[in-house]
């Protein structure tokens, strides 16, 4: 059973990362202009990152399994436009569907994941798996990526899917159905339509803030309305009936604290595999192929991390060790940091890669414990769709305000040095900044996150009702863990 969702999860993940090294073949037969073409990873992102709260708020209230088998055919389906598009436009409306799909099904896959291992153990090894297979998707797109495109042509990176979703699909008669609604279940859609408005402005600016100015009217327009839209959700959600996102959710220090440290996470994860990727391809001159095979020891270290992270969380609680684990990204972020043109990689590259795939593993690992943490099972998806926001809302940032920073720093040297070291020095500083952002997410992480140790089981069976559910559990569940 754990093995269909977390196929799932990782066909979600890869999918973000799979289309990178087929852009430029996806330019030259599509006609994508250069500013269009980043809008064929944008716009997976976007729609993925903002429609996660409705996705898993959706899973508590018709169903996990049932949501979950829509966005696996959403996204199959999705993924077959995908490689039949035949121009720009198509392409990316059916990445934007992509995307959805994956919203859907993600929480959903999740949530199924912590309300079936109900004991403590067993739900955080599943957790580990979990947790550990993000990284790894990454990598593997890129390689994958680089060898479907070789061999098959670009499309081919959109049909792969397919007949995974239709293995998916067959498999999924193993998952368990969950509980049916006590009563026809209503979805909170005023509260819906702002949040997700809101997420989407304001990812969209970040994406577009490098191109157009931070400072720029267009950029600040559209952050503000989106702190506006927002503003409006909560104001919405303390009046609702039947909000969307609880408000009294955040009162679990687990919830809040995990969420909190997830954007430091998400920023480190997102820019470095960015900035790894241009470095060996445009400092070190890799190939596709040879640029994924460079970044494995970073995934076999994530999936080793991964198994040691559930015991650690058991015996010490996700405090201490994620506090842990961010202090040795941000070594390793400033190891790649003295990275130059010259560098060679068993020397230079190597060791970096393995210490930074060893602690995010067990960063992400320990935040989405601590993200589940106390959490009643009526509210699983809630909780699920709100880790990986905050994971992807953190990545986004990382990409928009690293990138610029590197950026700026290539742009101030170039005149005097040749495009390599340029590019290089500009990496070193976006790696640098990256290193002080896991540094400060270390210590929110022991500021914001009380020290439970993970041996005591949550409580999963509380009743939730309507309004402001989550004090009393939270009290609930801090007495079963003395």
């Amino acid at each position: 059973m754990l093995g269909i969702l977390v196929v799932a999860q990782f066909m979600v993940v890869l999918d973000a990362a799979i289309v990178s090294v087929a852009l430029p073949s996806i330019q030259r037969d599509l006609g994508f202009t250069q500013a269009e073409l980043a809008w064929v990873i944008n716009a997976y992102i976007l729609v993925f990152g903002c429609f996660l709260l409705l996705g898993g708020r959706a899973a508590d209230l018709f169903g996990r399994k049932t949501v979950f088998l829509a966005g696996v055919s959403l996204f199959g389906a999705a993924s077959l436009a995908c490689g039949l598009a035949g121009g720009s436009t198509e392409l990316v409306a059916s990445r934007a569907i992509q995307g959805l799909g994956a919203a859907i099904l993600s929480p959903a896959a999740l949530s199924i994941v912590t309300t079936t291992f109900t004991d403590i153990e067993g739900r955080n090894k599943a957790l580990g798996v979990w947790g550990g297979i993000a990284g790894v998707a990454a990598a593997v797109g890129v390689l994958a990526g680089g060898l479907l495109t070789a061999a098959a042509g670009w499309r081919w990176v959109f049909f792969v899917n397919v007949p995974v979703v239709v293995a998916l699909l067959f498999a999924s008669r193993l998952l368990p159905a969950g509980p049916r609604p006590a009563r026809r279940p209503r979805l909170d859609l005023p509260g819906g339509a702002l949040v997700t408005a809101g997420l989407c402005l304001g990812v969209y600016a970040i994406f577009e803030a490098p191109q157009t100015g931070w400072a720029s009217p267009r950029t600040l327009g559209a952050l503000v309305t989106a702190v506006v839209l927002l503003a409006g959700f909560v104001g919405w959600e303390r009046r609702s009936a039947e909000p969307l996102v609880p408000l009294g959710v955040f009162r679990l220090p687990g919830v809040s604290g995990a969420n909190a440290v997830n954007v430091f996470v998400g920023a480190g994860l997102f820019s470095t595999f960015f900035f790894l990727t241009l470095y060996f391809q445009h400092v070190l001159g890799y190939g596709a192929l040879k640029t994924g095979l460079a970044q494995l020891p970073l995934c076999v270290a994530q999936l080793v991390a991964a198994r040691a992270a559930v015991p650690l969380a058991v015996r010490f609680g996700p405090r201490f060790p994620l506090a842990a684990a961010l202090v040795v990204m941000a070594g390793s972020l400033l190891w790649f940091a003295q990275l130059g043109p010259h560098a060679t990689y068993a020397v230079d590259v190597l060791a970096p890669s393995v210490a930074f795939g060893a602690g995010l593993s067990v960063a992400v690992v320990m935040t989405f414990i601590a993200g589940q943490h106390g959490v009643p099972g009526p509210l699983a998806g809630l909780a699920s769709g709100l880790i990986n926001t905050t994971l992807n809302i953190g990545g986004a940032l990382g990409l928009a305000v690293l990138g610029a920073v590197a950026t700026a720093r290539t742009k101030a040297v170039l005149g005097d040095a040749s495009l390599s070291h340029s590019l290089a020095a500009g990496y070193r500083t976006g790696w640098t900044v990256a290193a002080a952002l896991a540094f400060t997410g270390a210590v929110l992480a022991v500021a914001a996150l009380g020290n439970r140790p993970g041996n005591t089981r949550d409580r999963t069976d509380v009743p939730t009702p309507k309004r402001e559910p989550i004090p009393s559990t939270a009290t609930n569940s801090r007495s079963d863990q003395r």
